[in-house]
């Protein structure tokens, strides 16, 4: 997903519907907030210049890759169900399995 796509998800009341919560109260998901995580490494580095990406950057990224991996994997129905949380889930970590 691009930045702007994801920004966009990310409003959604369906965005807010799916996943862990984050622990504290805040009520924010932890995928939501990997979201706006992506979003700003997105927006910071437009080009996917690999120099300029900082190590907090890659770290983030490879935990998305590893998430959205591991819940591909294990739930087809991702991938042809958009009204299910793993489908949502994965929107809120930039995936959008009907693009793969």
């Amino acid at each position: 997903m691009t930045a702007a796509e994801l920004e966009t998800w990310l409003k959604e009341e369906d965005s807010t519907s799916s996943g862990w919560s984050k622990e504290g109260g805040s009520g924010e998901t932890i995928g939501h907030e990997s979201g706006r995580k992506i979003i700003e490494i997105l927006k910071k580095n437009p080009k996917k210049d690999p120099e300029k990406y900082d190590q907090d950057d890659v770290d983030h990224m490879r935990r998305v890759v590893s998430y959205c991996k591991r819940h591909l994997a294990q739930e087809d129905k991702a991938k042809q169900d958009t009204n299910s949380k793993s489908y949502r889930s994965l929107k809120n970590w930039g995936h959008d399995a009907q693009k793969s």
